[in-house]
């Protein structure tokens, strides 16, 4: 980073503004923009990231920490930091459904991989498991980690505007402490500063905006509700009271979990289809909280509250020239399914490589031009999948009556629940059916973890068949992750270890790490020899491994066998960000030859 003092032109002597010079410009410091920091300051690359906020955040807001975005984290050693700050994963156990905190449960589900039947799908899928680890100390995490590495962070500082060509970006930003404006010019900007967010803005990248589904509250509050949680253990309780009058600002509650168990956030909806004409006072929210807990002698204090819109939008394009945006300015949605900083975190890993490769001239500046290619189509899954989900709940307040006009109906309802006729059975009978659909929200494991990758840093020309073959579309892809290496899948984790038993080890950590892996078997010799040129020719670094009976790795449970999609003489090969760029069933004759498809195949992927 450095500082050149430029005159204004106009031959008087007014002291001239500093125009500040950095590789990377990131506006935000949220999970996007911290963890974007941190992937670039991984590879060597120095930046500076900026906030309009006086520090990291101050409320809870995203908390579910998905496998997916822990393997991203994973790779440069922050899951330790995560998992340490993280609740105990039992206390994810399930999500539920009840009159109060202390009082009646109407139903429960297990939720993030606590379901006896899915156990074993999330122990396949992935080395790490799910988190809850709230914004308040995810963020943290990332803004040291990237600022010990070759970032600068400045908080309280505004973006104000940016002017880009083809060589960069000059942005003005505002101190505003001092009240000074200065400029930044860098190569790349990156907008990570939210749904409200400037940089996006400023680009007019096209949204499509659909009708969003109403308003929240945010409730955040300290109350120990230890005495109730031991049969109770969940990070999510919906609360709904069919049979009580209730003010128009708190017509339902989600209570989550952000400390076992006296710090939570109470997300409250008002009435559906009515708008609030009035900001309850700090004493109607309080009244409220203490009849959603249900225990007048628990000491409640609100800590704070605040409002949001149950969005329904997505970005057409991520990026414009030498400018990309990524998180919550490019998807905004529900936070059902978990699915807010996770995406942020992806978009991050998936963009971080790339730009490296571009800055250290490795690749081609049009390798960027598959981060919209890639990112867009899950943005758009994302912001479906997760207002698809809160409409889910539906059927369950109707099946639970919650959702009938006067409070004299709705009891009944909540009693037929109770009656051996077929009103009850049929009442009955949609509340389990109900509850069951929400199985796509808590346990998604497709959603989180099955993202497929169609662009030009996916090298499926030597393909026979599609991806979607009929037994694909077949699974629930909500539900069911696809382990395969197909080009454009993520890298089936697999445990492998030595001939002499040591620390086992997943091939997810064999890969990654700035580096593209390749994966072979016994007599597959040559690819390995061939992998060693090619990064010595490209100036890259091309890890290669053998996997099998007395290779580099044993495969101990035969299960990369069953999920390596070549013979045992092929190869896979897997991107810095451990999704598979291309496959070869078999080995090319010599390693002359498998070195030339190699540089093909590398050449291709890198716009070179």
């Amino acid at each position: 980073m450095t500082i050149v003092n430029l005159s204004n032109g106009n031959g008087n002597h007014a002291r001239p503004k500093p125009i500040i010079s950095a590789d990377v410009l990131i506006v935000g410091t949220g999970p996007a923009g911290a963890s974007l920091a941190c992937f670039l300051a991984y590879y060597g690359i120095r930046g500076i990231m900026v906030s309009s906020c006086p520090t990291s955040a101050d409320t809870p807001r995203a908390h579910i920490t998905n496998m997916a975005a822990m393997e991203c984290l994973r790779d440069i050693g922050l899951d330790v930091e995560c998992n340490r700050l993280a609740t105990n994963g039992m206390n994810m156990m399930h999500t539920r459904w009840a009159y109060s905190m202390a009082g009646d449960e109407y139903a429960r589900i297990h939720s993030w991989g606590h379901d006896p039947k899915r156990k074993g799908d999330y122990e396949t899928a992935s080395p790490c498991d799910p988190v809850d680890l709230p914004q308040t100390l995810l963020e943290p995490i990332l803004v040291r980690y990237a600022t010990l590495n070759g970032f600068s962070c400045r908080f309280d500082t505004t973006f104000i505007n940016f002017v880009q060509d083809t060589e960069g970006a000059t942005s003005i930003l505002r101190d505003n402490i001092t009240g000074a404006e200065y400029k930044i010019r860098s190569k790349y900007l990156f907008g990570a500063d939210g749904a409200r967010g400037e940089v996006f803005r400023q680009l007019g990248l096209p949204l499509d905006v659909r009708p969003d589904q109403g308003l929240a509250f945010n409730v955040h509050l300290k109350a120990d509700l230890s005495s109730y949680m031991q049969y109770r253990t969940g990070n999510l309780h919906w609360l709904l009271q069919p049979d009580r009058e209730h003010p128009l600002f708190g017509w339902a509650c989600i209570a989550r979990m952000v400390k076992a168990w006296d710090e939570w956030l109470f997300i409250v909806l008002p009435e559906r289809g009515k708008e609030l004409e009035i900001n309850p006072t700090n004493e109607e929210w309080l009244g409220r909280m203490k009849e959603f807990i249900g225990d007048d002698s628990i000491d409640t204090e609100i800590l704070g509250v605040s409002k949001w819109r149950i969005n329904d939008v997505v970005a057409e394009s991520f990026s414009k020239g030498r400018v990309f945006c990524l998180g919550d300015a490019v998807h905004r949605h529900p936070p059902s399914n978990g699915l807010g900083s996770n995406t942020c975190i992806q978009d991050a890993y998936n963009l971080a490589w790339k730009v490296a490769y571009v800055l250290k001239g490795q690749a081609s500046p049009s390798l960027l031009d598959s981060y919209t290619a890639e990112r867009q189509p899950v943005g758009r899954g994302v912001v479906s999948r997760a207002n698809e989900s809160f409409r889910h709940h539906g059927p369950v307040w109707e099946a639970l009556g919650v959702t009938l006009s006067t409070p004299e109906e709705r009891t009944q309802a909540l009693h037929e629940l109770t009656l051996p006729t077929l009103k009850g059975r049929a009442r009955r009978a949609a509340l389990q059916a109900a509850i069951e659909v929400t199985e796509h929200e808590y346990h998604a494991l497709g959603t989180e973890m099955g993202q497929f990758y169609q662009s030009s840093v996916v090298y499926s020309a030597d393909e026979n068949s599609s991806f979607l073959s009929p037994e694909v579309v077949a699974k629930d892809r909500d539900l069911s992750l696809i382990r395969s290496t197909y080009p454009g899948c993520r890298l089936p984790h697999v445990w492998l270890n030595n001939a002499t038993p040591v620390q086992r080890i997943s091939t997810i950590d064999l890969a990654g790490k700035g580096a593209f892996a390749l994966f072979t078997g016994i007599g597959g010799d040559a690819w390995k020899a061939a992998a060693s040129r090619v990064a010595e020719d490209l100036v890259i670094q091309v890890k290669a491994y053998s996997i099998g009976f007395r290779s580099d790795y044993e495969d101990v449970y035969f299960d990369w066998a069953r999920v390596r999609g070549v013979d045992e003489t092929g190869c896979v090969l897997v991107r810095p960000d451990n999704f598979v760029a291309w496959r070869c069933n078999e080995v090319l004759g010599d390693e002359a030859q498998c070195a030339s498809k190699l540089v093909e195949v590398i050449q291709s992927i890198l716009g070179q």
